[in-house]
């Protein structure tokens, strides 16, 4: 009997860690810090600290599980090894494949806000051409996927930096307003920091779609661990530098209610051509889609091997030794949604999912390390405090709703 084809075991250190710098710039600062400071207002850097707070306990359970079972499944394996329920892995499995769906259907409506600077098609004939375009690049091959990724990545940070630089001079000249910043600790702005932080939190999802890569990544009990921990310290630090300079540079009303905020950023603070910071956009956007289409792809492939999902999904080309069936279904689902919903519901969709399936993992690490008879107050406490920020995080972004 022919052995399946297997994934290809190619992407180092480096080329993991920029995979998943670019899967959570491009999912979140680009198209959502107009959206977080709306919610948010001058709190808006202690919304994206919250976030990456919450994030961080998640990232520690991740993290640890990943070096256990490094297995593209991720979320799924890790449920089914430790709290022994396919049932529960399957449904938690599909949860991820959803949110990520919307994530990249989110960007994807993101994309055709700085794709105006440039065009004036209308939006579902932009989306539809990307898609086409992003899922026959992800059935390529993953080490020509990633090349892609990097190159995008590091002009998504490019980006950021000139924005940070070019409003530098006005920084100079007028100081930063840190009394602005600084929260009263009021019903009222604690309200607005936790809803702008629920909004925040996607734009740090991404890190978790490192994990599904495990079986296409070399050493991946020591890589992916490290490559969580750099993805994550970078972002964090590039998003609150971003938001304070963002604050600071542009009234609170224009940046709240702009489609392209990072657009609006260098109008008002350089006379670079708003085509420069459009195209950086765009790449932003291109770049984030990608990786969410490779990581369902990859998501349920894993699934598929372990008859999780249909058994279709597991096959592998043996020229490209890329999932075709997975891949064509993602791309296919994350155009549908694009053209279904709107950005914020979208987002704010995507959270609640992501939210419960970071819960489950991080139940997932703390049965087992009582199982293991691992009971030290870290090896207790991160999961434990990880999976009551998630609970708590969720339950008041619903009563916020209320």
């Amino acid at each position: 009997m022919d052995q399946p084809t297997p994934l290809l075991r190619s992407l180092s250190l480096l080329e993991i860690s920029f995979y998943g710098i670019g899967t959570i710039v491009g999912a979140g600062i680009y198209v959502l810090l107009g959206k977080v400071v709306s919610e948010s207002g001058m709190m808006a850097p202690w919304a994206f600290l919250l976030a990456a707070v919450v994030v961080c306990f998640s990232a520690a359970s991740y993290a640890e599980l990943s070096r256990r079972f490094p297995h593209s499944a991720g979320e799924p394996v890790y449920i089914v090894e430790s709290l022994r329920s396919r049932h529960l892995g399957a449904l938690v499995g599909y949860a991820l494949v959803l949110g990520a769906i919307i994530s990249a259907a989110t960007i994807t409506r993101g994309f055709t806000g700085y794709m105006g600077v440039f065009s004036h098609l209308p939006d579902w004939s932009m989306m539809t051409t990307l898609i086409i375009i992003l899922t026959a690049i992800a059935l390529w091959g993953v080490k020509q996927s990633v090349t892609i990724a990097i190159l995008t990545t590091v002009l998504e940070l490019a980006g950021l930096l000139l924005i940070i630089v070019i409003s530098g001079d006005d920084i100079k000249q007028r100081g930063i307003d840190w009394s602005s910043l600084i929260p009263e600790f009021s019903t009222t702005e604690f309200t607005a920091i936790t809803s702008g932080a629920f909004l925040a939190f996607f734009a740090f999802i991404g890190f978790e779609d490192m994990v599904h890569m495990a079986e296409e990544v070399k050493n991946p009990q020591t890589n992916l661990p490290l490559g969580i921990a750099i993805a994550v310290t970078v972002t964090t630090l590039l998003y609150a530098t971003i938001a304070i300079v963002a604050l600071q540079t542009v009234p609170l009303e224009s940046l709240a209610s702009s489609p392209a905020p990072m657009v609006l950023l260098v109008e008002r603070n350089s006379d670079l051509p708003l085509q420069l910071m459009g195209a950086i956009g765009v790449v932003a956007m291109v770049n984030g889609i990608l990786l969410q289409i490779i990581m369902v792809s990859r998501v349920l492939y894993g699934m598929a091997k372990r008859q999780l999902a249909p058994a279709l999904l597991s096959s592998v080309c043996t020229a490209t030794r890329t999932p075709i069936p997975s891949t064509l279904l993602a791309g296919s689902l994350v155009l549908a949604f694009a053209i279904w919903l709107p950005v914020t519901t979208l987002a704010r969709a995507t959270s609640c999912l992501i939210l419960l399936v970071f819960t489950f993992v991080n139940l997932s690490l703390l049965s087992l390390h009582y199982r293991e008879r691992q009971r030290g107050p870290l090896q207790l406490g991160l999961p434990a405090t990880g999976t009551l920020l998630c609970i708590g995080f969720l339950v008041i972004q619903i009563w916020s709703w209320s």
